[in-house]
This record gives C-alpha cells, sequence and structure tokens, in this order.
C-alpha cells in the first residue's frame, strides 16, 4: 500500500501541470467558446518569461528583435512571478482582441482551428529564439521529505496541487459570488441576451481571457524547476489537460480541476504497475487512459442526432463541385511533370514531399471538407500504413501489393477512430481523434517492442524489374520515385474529384451540413461517417507509404502528432473543402517548394516556417474561410453565373397562380396510422395519445396553434423522437425503426427549415434523397424536376433560389424517393399569398400524381383549399377532425385557433 501511495502522490505534479491547463481551458471556454489549444503555448509563455527574468533579463520571443534585454540584476521569485504573470495575461488579452474577437461569428470549429494556428506560432517562436536546449530554474516550492500515511513523499508535488486547487476554489467563488461572475455566466447562457440586458459580452470574454493567461502563467512558473523547458514541452500536455476539461464539461471549473489531478496520479500508479505486471504495455498507458476516459465522457453525454431547436451552423466553407476533371487533370499532370524533369537537388526533394503531403491533405479533404468530421489524427494514420509496410515488406510482401495492404490497415484503424463520431459530432470529435493520435504513437511509433530504437527501415519499391527507390547509392533522390509520387497524387486527386460529383459525396456533404436532414432524406448517417474515416485513412495511409519510401528509415519523428497538427493546419490554410487545396497545402506545407522557395529567397531558417504558416492561418480564417483557393472558386462562380443569368431570370420571375378550392377526396385505404402516440419530455406531455389516418391519394392537414404538439408528432412518426404507441406505414409496425429506415420504408419527410445544403446545385440536393429509395425504384430525376417546375434551375446553387423554389427543392428531395407518403412541415413557410397559392397548386398535382401527403401549415387559406382530411391539435390532443368545411365551422377549433376570421367567413377561393 505504501508505494502505491507513493506513486499516487509523486503524480501530484503531472496532475497539477493538467489541473491548471484544464482550469484555463473551461475559462476560456466559457467565456468566449474556444477551445484553445495554445493553451500549452499560453504557459510556456510565462514559464520562459520568468525563467529568465531570475537570470535578470528580459525575453523577447519577436524574430529580428534581440533575443533578451539586460535588467541589471536578478529578480526575486515575486518579483519574477508577478511580471510573468502581467505579460502572459496581457498576451492572453491580446490573443482575444486581434484573433478571436474578430472570429466570434466564426463557428466553433473555425475558433479551434485558429488556436491551432496561434499553438503553431508560439511553438516556432520559442524554436526560432530558444533552440531545443531544456532550461531550468531554482527550486520554488519547499523540496521536503514528508512521510503521508507511511510514504516518503516530496512535498513540492503535494503544494503545488494545493497551490493550483486554492487558485481553483478562488475563481469558483468569484464567478459564483461576485457580479463578475453572475455577467459571465449571463454572457455564455446568452450572447444576445447578455446585449439585451446590457452587458457587454466582449469585455467579459476579455477578462476571462486575461484570466486564463494569467492562470496559464502560473501552472508554466510552477513547473519550470521541475522539468527543463523545452518549446513544444507544453505542447501536448494540452490531451490530458482537455480531458479533464471535458469532465467538466469546459463548463464546471472544481471537476476540472480534480480531474486533472486524478488523471496524474493515475497515470503515476500505472507506471508503478507496470514494474508489477509485465502484461501492461511497454509505453502508451498513460495516453491510453486519456484517451479512454475522453471516449467514456464523451460517448456516454452525446446524443445521437442534434435536437430539435439546436441552431446547426456550417463550421466549414463551401465544397465546389469540380465543373471539369479532365482539364485539371491534364495541366496539373503536365505541370508535376516538367517540375521533376527541371528540378534536382533540394528542390527536387521538395516537389516529391509536396506530393506525398498533398495526399495526405486530400485525406483531410474526404474526411473534414467532405464529411465535417475534424481528424487530427491523419498523420498519425499515414503512419500506421508506414509502419506496417515495414512489416510487410519484411515479410516479402511485393510492391504494389504492401503499400495496399497497408493503406486497407490504415483504413480499419481510421473507423475505428472514426467510431466516437458517430454519437459526437463537432469540436468533440477533433478532441477524440487529437486524443487517439497521441496514444496509437505512443502506444506502437515509440514502442521498443514494435519498433526499433533505430526505426523502420523501408525497402525501396521494384516492379517489373524497374527499380522505383528514392535513393540508389548516391543517387538521391532519383526522378523515377518523383513519378511514382506524381503518378499517386494524380491517382489520388482524380478519386476525390469524383467522390465530390458522385452520390456518396452528396450524402457526406449533406451529413456535414445537417445530420438529421440528411437521416430525413434516408441517408444512413452512421455509414457516410464510418465511409468517410475509412476512405480518409486509405488515403492517409498511400501517402504515408511514399512517405516512407521517400525516408528509406521512419521513426515516430516522422509521424509526430505535432507535425499532424501542422498537416492539419496547412490544409486548412490552403482550402480543405476542395481538392484544388488539397494539392495546393503540399506546396504550401512546412516541405514544401513555397517552404524552400521562402527560405532560399529571404535566407532565414526552416524553424521560421512554422510562426508563418500559423499566421497565414490566423489571417485566412479572418477574410476567406475556403482557405487560399477560395478567391479562385469565387472567380470560377463569377463566370458561371454570369452563364446562367437566363435560367436565373426564370428563378426569380413572379410566380403565377390561383389555388382552386375542390370537393375533398376519400381516398383510399389507409397507407399510414399513428395509433395512442404519446411524446413526453420529463413531466411535460407534448404529444397525448393521438390517433391519426391518412388515406391513400389524399392530403391531409394536421393544425393547430404554436406548441400544440404538431412537430413532434411528425418527429414521433418519422422517427427522431422517442415515442410510446404505434406508427403503421402499409401496415407495418415502424415503432422500432430509425429515421433513415422510416424513410426508406416509404416515408417522406421534409422540416420546417427547408434544411437544403448550399454548397449543392438542384440536381446535388434532389439526388441525395435517392438513398430513400433503396429495395425500390427510385422516381426519375427529369420526372422529379418537371413535376416540381425546376428542371430550369437543375444545376443553380441552391443559395441562389427564391425560397418558394427552395421549398420545392426540398420536396423534390424526399419526392425522388419515391416515398408512398410525404410528411412536409410548414412547407409555405416565408411564402407570400401569390407564392403559397403557387406551391399549393404544386402539393396538388404531386398528389394527383399519387403522392399521398400529411401536411402540418400555418397558413390557413392554403389548408382548407388544398386539404382533403384535416386533424386539429391543441396541447398534443386531437380536438377535431374532419373535412375542411367541418374544421372551419368547428368552433371549439375556433376557439383555440383559427379564431372567428374562418369560423365566419366561406372559404375563399
Amino acid at each position: 500500500m505504501d508505494q502505491h501511495l507513493v506513486f499516487l502522490l509523486f503524480g501530484l505534479a503531472n496532475g497539477a501541470i493538467y489541473a491548471a491547463l484544464a482550469l484555463t481551458l473551461v475559462v476560456t471556454y466559457r467565456s468566449s467558446g474556444v477551445i484553445n489549444f495554445a493553451t500549452g503555448g499560453l504557459a510556456a509563455l510565462g514559464a520562459y518569461t520568468y525563467a529568465f527574468l531570475r537570470r535578470g533579463e528580459l525575453l523577447i520571443p519577436i524574430p529580428g528583435l534581440p533575443k533578451t534585454v539586460d535588467l541589471g540584476s536578478e529578480l526575486t521569485f515575486w518579483g519574477a512571478a508577478a511580471i510573468s504573470v502581467v505579460i502572459t495575461s496581457l498576451f492572453g488579452l491580446l490573443l482575444y482582441v486581434l484573433v478571436f474577437r474578430p472570429l466570434r461569428d466564426v463557428p466553433p470549429v473555425g475558433k479551434a482551428v485558429a488556436s491551432i494556428g496561434v499553438m503553431l506560432m508560439l511553438s516556432g517562436l520559442y524554436t526560432v529564439r530558444l533552440g531545443d536546449t531544456g532550461i531550468t530554474t531554482e527550486p520554488i516550492l519547499p523540496v521536503e521529505s514528508w512521510k503521508i500515511a507511511g510514504a516518503n513523499v516530496t512535498s513540492d508535488r503535494v503544494w503545488f496541487a494545493i497551490v493550483i486547487l486554492g487558485i481553483t476554489i478562488a475563481l469558483a467563488a468569484s464567478f459564483k459570488f461576485t457580479r463578475f461572475g453572475l455577467l459571465t455566466r449571463a454572457a455564455a447562457e446568452s450572447e444576445k441576451g447578455a446585449y439585451v440586458s446590457g452587458i457587454q459580452p466582449d469585455r467579459i470574454a476579455a477578462v476571462n481571457w486575461m484570466i486564463s493567461g494569467a492562470v496559464a502563467a502560473v501552472a508554466g512558473i510552477l513547473i519550470a524547476p521541475i522539468v527543463p523547458l523545452t518549446p513544444n514541452l507544453f505542447t501536448l500536455l494540452i490531451v490530458p489537460a482537455l480531458a479533464a476539461a471535458v469532465i467538466g464539461n469546459f463548463q464546471r471549473l472544481l471537476p476540472a480541476v480534480i480531474a486533472g489531478l486524478v488523471i496524474g496520479m493515475v497515470q503515476s500508479e500505472l507506471t508503478y504497475l507496470k514494474g508489477q505486471h509485465d502484461w501492461l504495455p511497454t509505453s502508451g498507458r498513460d495516453e491510453m487512459l486519456v484517451l479512454l476516459l475522453i471516449l467514456i465522457v464523451l460517448v456516454v453525454r452525446a446524443k445521437p442526432l442534434p435536437s430539435r431547436g439546436v441552431v446547426v451552423r456550417p463550421a466549414l466553407g463551401r465544397a465546389p463541385r469540380p465543373r471539369s476533371i479532365l482539364l485539371p487533370t491534364v495541366v496539373g499532370t503536365l505541370l508535376g511533370t516538367v517540375g521533376v524533369l527541371t528540378l534536382s537537388g533540394d528542390w527536387l526533394i521538395a516537389l516529391i514531399s509536396g506530393f506525398i503531403f498533398s495526399v495526405i491533405g486530400l485525406s483531410l479533404v474526404i474526411v473534414t471538407g467532405y464529411a465535417g468530421q475534424i481528424s487530427l489524427a491523419q498523420l498519425t494514420l499515414a503512419g500506421v500504413a508506414g509502419f506496417a509496410m515495414g512489416r510487410l515488406i519484411d515479410g516479402g510482401v511485393p510492391f504494389p501489393v504492401a503499400p495496399i495492404l497497408a493503406a486497407l490497415i490504415a483504413a480499419a484503424i481510421g473507423v475505428v477512430v472514426g467510431l466516437p463520431a458517430l454519437r459526437i459530432r463537432g469540436l468533440p470529435v477533433a478532441v477524440v481523434t487529437l486524443a487517439t493520435a497521441v496514444a496509437i504513437e505512443a502506444f506502437w511509433f515509440h514502442n521498443l517492442d514494435f519498433v526499433s530504437v533505430s526505426g523502420q527501415d523501408i525497402d525501396g519499391p521494384t516492379i517489373f524489374g524497374i527499380d522505383l527507390s528514392a535513393r540508389v547509392g548516391f543517387e538521391y533522390p532519383r526522378k523515377e520515385f518523383a513519378f511514382l509520387c506524381l503518378a499517386v497524387l494524380v491517382a489520388v486527386a482524380v478519386s476525390v474529384a469524383k467522390l465530390r460529383t458522385s452520390r456518396l459525396g452528396s450524402q457526406m456533404l449533406a451529413v456535414r451540413a445537417n445530420e438529421k436532414a440528411a437521416a430525413g432524406a434516408g441517408i444512413p448517417v452512421v455509414r457516410v461517417k464510418i465511409i468517410a474515416f475509412a476512405m480518409g485513412a486509405f488515403t492517409a495511409g498511400l501517402g504515408g507509404s511514399m512517405l516512407s519510401y521517400f525516408q528509406a528509415n521512419i521513426t515516430f519523428i516522422t509521424f509526430s502528432v505535432f507535425l499532424g497538427l501542422t498537416v492539419f493546419a496547412t490544409t486548412y490554410l490552403a482550402g480543405i473543402t476542395s481538392v484544388s487545396g488539397g494539392v495546393l497545402s503540399g506546396v504550401v506545407g512546412a516541405g514544401g517548394l513555397l517552404a524552400l522557395g521562402i527560405n532560399e529567397g529571404l535566407g532565414f531558417g526552416g524553424d521560421l516556417y512554422p510562426v508563418l504558416s500559423g499566421f497565414g492561418l490566423v489571417t485566412i480564417l479572418m477574410t476567406q474561410p475556403e482557405g487560399i483557393v477560395g478567391p479562385f472558386h469565387n472567380w470560377l462562380d463569377a463566370r458561371r453565373r454570369a452563364k446562367i443569368a437566363d435560367q436565373q431570370a426564370v428563378a426569380v420571375q413572379a410566380l403565377e397562380g390561383h389555388l382552386e378550392p375542390q370537393d375533398p377526396l376519400p381516398g383510399g385505404d389507409v397507407v399510414l396510422r399513428a395509433r395512442d402516440v404519446q411524446v413526453r419530455y420529463g413531466g411535460v406531455v407534448a404529444v397525448d395519445g393521438v390517433d391519426l389516418e391518412v388515406r391513400e391519394g389524399t392530403i391531409v392537414g394536421l393544425i393547430g396553434p404554436n406548441g400544440a404538439g404538431k412537430t413532434t408528432l411528425l418527429d414521433a412518426m418519422s422517427g427522431f423522437t422517442r415515442s410510446t404507441g404505434a406508427v403503421e406505414l402499409l401496415g407495418n409496425d415502424l415503432s422500432s425503426l430509425k429515421p433513415h429506415q422510416r424513410v426508406r420504408a416509404s416515408m417522406g419527410r421534409t422540416f420546417q427549415h427547408t434544411e437544403l445544403y448550399e454548397d449543392l446545385s438542384v440536381t446535388e440536393n434532389i439526388v441525395v434523397g435517392a438513398a430513400a429509395a433503396q429495395g425500390r425504384e427510385p422516381k426519375g430525376l427529369d420526372e422529379t424536376l418537371e413535376l416540381l417546375g425546376l428542371s430550369d434551375v437543375a444545376e443553380v446553387p441552391v443559395a441562389e433560389l427564391s425560397q418558394g423554389r427552395r421549398q420545392l427543392v426540398s420536396i423534390g428531395r424526399a419526392l425522388i424517393g419515391n416515398p408512398r407518403v410525404l410528411l412536409l412541415d410548414e412547407p409555405a413557410g416565408g411564402l407570400d399569398s401569390r407564392e403559397s397559392q403557387w406551391l399549393g397548386q404544386r402539393l396538388r398535382t404531386l398528389r394527383d400524381s399519387g403522392v399521398t401527403i400529411l401536411l402540418i401549415d400555418h397558413d390557413m387559406h392554403l389548408v382548407l383549399n388544398l386539404c382533403d382530411d384535416i386533424y386539429v391539435l391543441n396541447f398534443g390532443k386531437v380536438i377535431a377532425h374532419g373535412v375542411p368545411a367541418q374544421i372551419r365551422a368547428d368552433r371549439a377549433v375556433a376557439d383555440a385557433y383559427l379564431g372567428t376570421t374562418h369560423a365566419d367567413q366561406e372559404v375563399v377561393s
């Protein structure tokens, strides 16, 4: 027991670091919604500043200026600590004012990417200015041997934990009991509400950024005497700190700090247990623990799909559809060929490196740009393929089988990496993939049980007697290998472009835009995510295989997590949502042609390039969310718009038509039935035992006041809300089916908000819904477009359409799946009376074509003139049912909803 306690207490030092960084993360996130990956960089700034002040020098981390300023004498602890805390606090304020305040309207993913850019800048600056030599300082806290429960413990670790706990308690108390804390909580709950209440969220966030900078500085100062300071010391300490912040839900200070302390203690205990149990892994134990904690907390808390009322904001820029694949392929191949034939030496090395990292960049285009899953593990997956290929080659597997098999192994690992994304989305996915990358690197790449001290040797590729190796004797790099890498890049780029124009690519973009709407269109969201991770990992694996061939010997350094973050940032900078951006990422990457050109032209060391790329990333985020290639895509779009001006004139012309009332149709057999359907949210009954029938060939209206339970009933019938009772379609019980399975069972669905995919054209938006026709023949695209009057704008992006036509595109997406029953939720929402009448004509045409419709809408003129049968809900109950004339004359309906206007007047024709 004594040894267990010794190791647990020994881990307090690391635990206190994690706790302090977690505290910083929570304070920052609560006030500004930023998961600040640069928190470790702030801690390093405080630590370095303190260390140099203790020597009597002021550190100047800005290149071009003197590294330090001599202060004439060494500062005391309190003087150095106070100045370091103030400087780091002011730097936190500077970050907010110059970077994150301008990005306040950017989605959280964009803010997180900006923080990665800041992290790269800070780490690069420390490397350029200070090198890799560790810097130490004198002890701060008392270093004594304490005897606790019979175990000898060094006192400074205990004091470290006590200090962090004290700071946490003080901060928690201030947030809870002071006016500033109240204002912070109010601003975190609702920024708009804060403005209405006279609170200035910007000032609140600025102060909290200063507080987080101060806390980070304290952490850096306290760790400086314990561990020698190096530029990347704090960078990846952010991962266990993220785990602690996740446990605190990025909101609660004390739970996050306690979690950080416990993580450090348990990691230390695992070190002791390794000495007692040989079956424990040699390395990677600590990282696996962190990953496990993150997975358990996030997956348990997550909801399968965004709840109703959640605002789904686009996290990424457009993913433009390639208008031509042949021409860019020919031009790109010719340019690459000319480069291989004319370049040599360092320039050819940079060109080959660019080819390889473009392939890895394209893997990010698939998984992040298309599918919207923020993966920070792509270079690690490339490393999985690289190390696996080394084993395959040693086993006699020839080229090209070895790299393909290695890429398939990476794809399998990629699926495992992507599994948490089935229940979580957005920034939590980024946290999980980063933790996974760190765990894989520690467990595999660093593990001497798997990789020798000298690394993994890779024999060069040979096919049909042709040696394609990167090096033969003193010849390096060889043009034969350069052409191999060019061929792989061209094949991957064409494949990714084809993916964007395919039905699967449209489904990925649909999932990226709105998972709930995608499921409502019959898209299997889970399968699409898994396919995206698998395809992205396979592509990264091909790049990792080429990189391994290029270097001939690989170590963990080749595929380090920090370099992986740089690759992600570079791809985001170039344009992570397009093929052109993925290809360009290799050119602008740290080892590419641009970096070499800047180095040769300006004459500074390559270590400064990460600083420039980080600065470029932050700047691009502020000005062009689609990356460097964004302006080029805008220019192409402008040219295309000029060509379809005539089509646009048709799209915005005045809509004509008048909806004439007709006698209600009796309809055929019941095709959709709800029996005793009930939906409860805690103690609130939203839908209370509803019975409803929809007969074939009719339009059935579902009306009622706001909050009556109409949309909730549709959500229950289509599987988006848990309910009791039974829902039957064509005599089959749907109660156990998921949303996309109900859609495939012949139930179409649209939503209150059209939930269209702005990146896609009218045709692409509609074709996405063809997934719903699995097992039966989908309705023809041309037939659907003609039926809805959309043929003239088939290739126009939906963002350029009028609201009326956008509603029809939403209906078309559900219609192409050839459903027997179509559920429409407020299709006339946002339309004026003329557009609504025109929409009603189209819906009647749909009914006459054989589609049965269940319709929610607040336009009573439309509903009473269009529907054959109407149900009225109020407080979750059906209060009336009948043909329009009966509903119009029902006094209870008039009192609850229609009012005297509709009750006392004839239906207006």
